[in-house]
């Protein structure tokens, strides 16, 4: 079995600050913590997919300047192979994230170099995307890229995993290319034009999605846990209970852990409780890449 696992998408610079609650539009709210690290939902699920134990190249595209050299510094520092990143004329991705004193957060991203990837980007690494056996993908770099990714991958029989975050509007030709989907409840609504309000209208979303062309996924769905639903089988599976202080970098977290568990031979189902683990684990900490965890603390 080819366990490698490749990630495509973005790297960021987060800058954080947490406060008591989150302001409405026009205020301002005093009295904050300020944290400056390294984010990106591409980059954070590269770094989660290592820290747990994976073999894992990641493709990104940066700037050329401080925040572009930092963030290829520690992905080294994490072992990841980087090999094949990219970089651009354009600054790096920055985010500002806020997040209260329940966990909560709002998150403004500027692209930047993550942008920047093009069609014929993903063309020059085609054949480190045909070696893979999977490939994580999401929607911080454009979607044109994403498709194009998706298909050379799901052409060669590499499993393709789509994190659909941030919502957008995808082409009907990328379900068909798409192994495995992760969204959350908010996403699956978008993407289905359902609304999503309990588990019938949860379902009915899903199917909608089913006709699309995708057959498999996991819907988290925050506290309440993930929803695994394959071809003949739907299973809840709970989160844990735990004390949450920031939600930044959950999601990528699951994903990241729900693919290497998948690529160790896993079923789907206890590939979705080894993530639920390493995700309550990451709620736990501030941060995105800081409050990943290893695959020591998950034992």
């Amino acid at each position: 079995m080819n366990n490698k696992i490749l990630v495509i998408g973005s790297s960021n610079t987060d800058m954080t600050i947490k406060g008591d609650r989150l302001p409405v539009p026009g205020e301002t709210v005093t009295g904050g913590i300020f944290y400056m690290g390294p984010g990106g939902k591409g980059a954070n699920q590269a770094v989660a997919a290592k820290r747990l134990g994976g073999d894992v190249c990641f493709i990104c595209k940066v700037g050329r300047d401080i925040f572009g050299d930092n963030a290829l510094k520690g992905y080294e520092k994490e072992g990841i192979d980087i090999s094949h990143v990219m970089r651009s004329d354009k600054a790096s991705g920055t985010a500002l994230i806020l997040v209260d004193n329940t966990g909560e957060n709002c998150i403004s991203v500027a692209s930047g170099a993550n942008g920047d990837i093009t069609p014929e980007d993903i063309d020059s690494v085609a054949d480190v995307i045909r070696s893979a056996g999977f490939l994580i993908l999401q929607l911080e770099i454009p979607v044109e890229s994403v498709l194009r990714a998706a298909k050379i991958a799901h052409e060669a029989g590499v499993y393709v995993i789509l994190n659909p975050a941030p919502a957008c509007k995808l082409p009907g030709e990328l379900f068909k290319y798409i192994s495995l989907m992760t969204p959350n409840r908010t996403e699956t609504a978008f993407m289905s034009g359902c609304e999503v309000k309990d588990d019938e209208s949860l379902a009915k979303a899903v199917d909608v999605l089913r006709g699309y062309g995708v057959q498999d996924f996991v819907v988290t769905l925050g506290t309440k846990g993930s929803l695994v639903i394959k071809k003949d089988h739907t299973e809840m599976i709970p989160s844990l209970k735990v004390n949450a202080v920031d939600a930044t970098a959950a999601g990528d977290t699951f994903c990241g852990a729900l693919c290497v568990a998948l690529s160790e031979g896993l079923s789907l189902e206890d590939a979705a409780r080894f993530a639920t683990k390493a995700s309550a684990i990451t709620v736990q900490r501030m941060g995105a890449q800081d409050s990943i965890p290893t695959r020591a603390e998950i034992k």
